[in-house]
């Protein structure tokens, strides 16, 4: 069964799915952030089919996520390194991880963040870079200059279902008596 590009939508994150969908891809992504490079590292790791892995790893290469550097000629080997656009899927992969640590693991955290220099724990979280303030609830998603006309519709519906529930500070309903 083949699978629904994602790739013509304007949506970031449908585009970032198109990339890093499978499983396997953020898995495979993951372990090379931990340093592995081989394929048979790669395996060892997940356990996973060489067929299954080979494709995640060429349509990883193919994506610009990871780039094949041979290490030997014959016969051939790679090493499979993370590129700058790979190294960019670090923050996605640190909140992957830090949500799966909040919601999905009731026996405690598996793996946690920690300042490499102290030792200390790291928690987690988005910072606005122009302000230095975290993100929070009051931040919201709009659309964009690229966005096109069934986004920018989307949006404007959800602006609406918002006006429709948050109350008119400015002009309050008549209390009822």
């Amino acid at each position: 069964m083949k699978r629904t590009s994602l790739a013509h939508l304007h949506c970031p994150v449908a585009r970032s799915l198109e990339q890093v969908g499978q499983w396997w891809n953020i898995l495979i992504l993951r372990d090379a952030f931990y340093g592995l490079s081989r394929f048979d590292q790669f395996q060892e790791s997940l356990g996973i089919a060489p067929s299954i892995l080979t494709r995640r790893l060429n349509d990883l290469v193919e994506s610009g996520l990871l780039e094949r550097q041979a290490y030997n000629d014959a016969p051939p080997r790679f090493d499979y390194l993370l590129t700058d656009r790979g190294r960019d899927f670090r923050p996605v992969l640190l909140t992957l991880m830090d949500w799966g640590n909040k919601h999905l693991s009731p026996e405690g955290p598996a793996t946690q963040l920690v300042d490499d220099a102290s030792g200390e724990l790291v928690e987690l979280a988005l910072i606005d870079s122009r302000s230095g303030q975290a993100i929070s609830r009051r931040h919201k998603v709009v659309a964009g200059p690229a966005a096109d006309e069934p986004m920018r519709r989307r949006f404007e519906k959800r602006r609406q279902l918002a006006a429709l529930q948050t109350p008119d500070i400015a002009h309050p309903l008549p209390a009822n008596r």
